[in-house]
């Protein structure tokens, strides 16, 4: 049975007291309070192994079942291939869906309320974590070092993620409430930088392999993969380029493209496992339907039509539904539905094609365009495809952009971040999306948020 953490609502940003589980079966909430009577201390909290690593596993399941990297439909798969040019979308228009597939957001808006708080409540978690076992004596060096690696392996994900959505945001690495509810929001820099770090931490506290045995846990591969993420975002090209070849070097290629989704795949980097046996993922029942019209979402013409003809992912990674005149596409990656063949396919959460694809985008930026280009061939080999004929820095810039764009259709948001990070938002979405607006590159900041805590002010432009 997956071990659980769930959240309730309340007024402050943060949560302020946390009750952990005592056993890997069963676990009791953790919950925010209007004023905080007491807080547990470190010893209390943590007096075993099982204590941490329920918690853990909590963190875990919360980043499966709900927001951010969630393959339902309130997740960022969903949400930000609705907000680009991933997906159209055909349900009821007081939807949340509708909102982000409109660009006509709110400050309001609950969904950006809930990324948000979902969000810091996963990250106060990591940090009770990380406090917790520093101030025990119960737990081994190695066992401290661990746990601390992978809160600290969350902690910078969740605001990895937190920035690129909106922007400067509090980078927050206490659980004292009276510090977290007058954040202030950090500049782009230092927000970085505290990744960076937390990352590098990380790397040195993980162990090399996950002991799992199925690449549900961080391991240091998995902090090295995202940190090659960060620092491509941060055009630090050379670093970029040495972390990818690292985890390109440690982990096994798989050549078939209809095994990338699998949970066995030799590709995927980190994944997670599905909430029961039979349940399998998220993402094949928030993106596959059955009828035509769709009930709700499908790929938009301007993703079908991206790809080249005779590529193997229009043909694996994509399924069609007509109803007898007009054809609609679906996500096809994950293919299981509950109750079909359990547990055949997790949710992948960092794959080695990104590695190769980051790799040549830096490669390109630093004058390599015979690495560059046998980087970027890898990919397009495996789906069927002639090497590139990109030979120029620009040309295999765009090449890259596109082999990202058809490689990673619907998985947390790439696309989005992939357009804002080349500046091209404006130029691929102002004549496609009717509301999209140059200020869209920003989320808005939760308007209940701004409220309790005026020190997260101003609000982003547009909003």
């Amino acid at each position: 049975m997956t071990t659980h953490l769930y959240n309730r609502p309340t007024k402050y940003l943060f949560p302020i007291l946390l009750f952990l589980c005592f056993s890997f079966i069963s676990c009791e909430d953790f919950v925010e309070v209007d004023t905080p009577n007491y807080l547990l201390s470190g010893e209390n909290l943590f007096n075993d192994k099982k204590t941490v690593e329920a918690a853990m596993v909590g963190i875990y399941a919360q980043l499966r079942n709900s927001f951010l990297l969630t393959g339902t439909s309130q997740g960022l798969s969903n949400m930000m291939a609705l907000y680009t040019d991933e997906m159209d979308y055909y349900g009821n228009s007081t939807i949340r869906e509708a909102s982000f597939y409109r660009n006509n957001l709110l400050a309001s808006d609950e969904t950006v309320a809930e990324l948000w708080s979902a969000s810091y409540n996963q990250i106060y978690t990591s940090n009770a974590i990380i406090e917790g076992v520093a101030g025990s004596s119960n737990f081994t060096p190695e066992e401290t070092a661990h746990f601390t690696g992978e809160a600290k392996f969350i902690r910078a994900l969740l605001h990895f993620y937190l920035v690129n959505l909106f922007g400067e945001v509090p980078y927050i690495k206490t659980t004292n409430y009276l510090e977290n509810q007058v954040a202030k929001r950090q500049p782009l820099a230092e927000v970085y930088a505290s990744v960076i770090t937390d990352l590098e931490e990380a790397i040195n506290h993980l162990p090399e392999e996950d002991s799992s045995g199925e690449r549900v846990r961080p391991n240091k591969r998995v902090a090295k993969a995202l940190l090659a993420r960060v620092y491509l975002y941060m055009e630090n090209w050379e670093m970029a380029a040495i972390l990818a070849e690292d985890v390109i070097n440690n982990t096994a290629w798989e050549a078939d493209p209809q095994r990338v989704f699998l949970k066995e795949s030799t590709g995927t980097i980190w994944q997670f496992m599905p909430e029961f046996e039979e349940s399998n993922t998220y993402e094949a029942q928030t993106f596959i339907f059955q009828t035509a019209p769709p009930p709700a979402r499908a790929l938009s013409a301007h993703l079908i039509s991206a790809f080249e003809e005779g590529d193997l992912r229009r043909e694996l990674w994509i399924g069609e539904v007509s109803d007898g005149v007009d054809s609609y596409y679906y996500s096809a990656k994950y293919k299981l539905l509950p109750g079909e063949t359990g547990n055949a396919e997790y949710s992948k959460v960092l794959r080695l094609a990104e590695q190769y694809l980051i790799r040549a985008e830096a490669r390109t930026k630093m004058g390599d365009i015979a690495g560059a280009q046998a980087d970027l061939n890898k990919i397009r080999n495996r789906a069927g495809l002639a090497n590139t004929t990109a030979a120029s820095e620009s040309d295999l810039l765009k090449a890259i952009l596109h082999e990202r764009r058809v490689e990673f259709f619907v998985e947390h948001g790439n696309r989005f971040f992939d357009l804002k990070r080349a500046n091209q938002l404006d130029d691929a979405l102002g004549s496609i999306k009717p509301g999209w607006n140059t200020t869209d590159r920003l989320l808005p900041i939760p308007e209940k948020e701004l409220l309790v805590n005026p020190n997260l002010q101003p609000q982003n432009p547009g909003y």
